[in-house]
């Protein structure tokens, strides 16, 4: 299993000091680099880092601070997770990535979605009745943008191009790109249409429950001949020394943000006996070193995907204990998934 990929994801959200107190937006960006450059040198392969336009997070541009991390680490790839292309101008997001790609020494990629959270739409102009069709203009914009040559294009959304040529290139001529999808059968068959590799945000329930997306991708790349990649997923977790530390320490902030953003979407707020559920049987890997490569290791057997990225950022977990997880998560977790799998 060694060509299996392992990542961290994180939406910078603000995090508090150890003395309780909630850190600067200036310093959880700062947080957010100085994780990224430990998780470089303890092998984990990528970082991928959201883009979110609400109080709790301090990342609205992704891709500013990549290009921060890029001149920091040596090897880690470096990823959005997800930028909001409906509400950005696929141009402008390829070159800002092609730039991240030059910093770092070719090692960007963008993960494109649609966004779970609207706030960008009003911010930047948009209509969310334009929501889906937004992203199926822009998108297919994109995937033309990837061949680096002068493209030519209409939609009725956005202005059109004639032998535009869009710069800078990348070295490699080819920028790696994903799409993010949260669970639309359509979402999965488009993804495949364009032949570009799926990355699944599986946040919630069984993970088993998103079998049918995986064989839903590759039959429709079969039917489009294009190419089935590797897919990818990430989901929330927390890793501690202990199982009950890790529990203790991600509950009180998660249950402030989940129930802020339930309000919001008309969630009741979370029990503790259902938070305790999802760490058992769920899509919450919190635990120790042990627990959570035990669960990472299942859920990537029984999905058979290629690439596994852990969020271990939800709410306001104290500055130190961020630092412990991504430590534990690159020395311990990812060895000892990679252990069990090859058992």
């Amino acid at each position: 299993m060694s060509d299996l990929l392992f990542g961290l994801d994180t939406f910078g959200d603000v995090p508090e000091d150890d003395a309780g107190t909630p850190v600067s937006y200036a310093a959880a960006i700062r947080q957010v680099v100085d994780e990224a450059v430990l998780a470089d040198a303890l092998g984990v392969d990528a970082i991928a880092i959201g883009e979110h336009h609400r109080p709790e997070y301090a990342v609205s541009t992704p891709e500013t601070v990549l290009a921060g991390i890029a001149t920091r680490t040596s090897r880690i790839r470096l990823g959005s997770g997800v930028t909001v292309l409906s509400s950005d101008d696929p141009v402008r997001v390829f070159q800002r990535f092609a730039t991240v790609d030059a910093l770092s020494g070719g090692r960007a990629e963008v993960i494109l979605g649609r966004g779970s959270f609207t706030e960008s739409f009003p911010l930047f102009g948009y209509d969310l009745a334009d929501y889906d069709a937004l992203f199926e203009e822009k998108l297919d914009l994109f995937v033309k943008l990837l061949d680096e040559r002068p493209v030519t294009w209409s939609g009725t959304l956005r202005a059109p191009l004639r032998d535009a040529d869009v710069f800078p290139k990348t070295e490699s001529g080819r920028l790696p790109t994903w799409v993010g999808v949260g669970g639309s059968p359509q979402s999965v068959v488009r993804t495949a249409r364009h032949g570009l590799p799926l990355m699944l945000a599986i946040i919630g329930g069984p993970p088993t429950r998103f079998a049918p997306y995986l064989d839903l991708y590759r039959r429709a790349a079969a039917q489009f001949g294009t190419t089935a990649h590797p897919v990818g997923m990430h989901s929330p977790g927390f890793v501690a020394d202990t199982d009950e530390e890790a529990r203790e320490v991600f509950w009180p902030h998660y249950r402030v943000i989940r129930d802020r953003i339930g309000a919001l979407r008309g969630w009741p707020p979370i029990r503790r006996a259902e938070f305790d559920a999802e760490i058992a049987q769920g899509s919450l890997y919190i635990g120790s070193p042990e627990t959570v490569a035990r669960r990472i290791a299942r859920t990537i057997d029984d999905l058979g995907v290629g690439r596994f990225d852990l969020i271990y950022t939800a709410g306001a977990q104290p500055v130190s204990a961020r630092l412990r997880a991504v430590e534990l998560y690159g020395t311990k977790v990812i060895p000892m998934v990679r252990d069990i799998l090859a058992g």
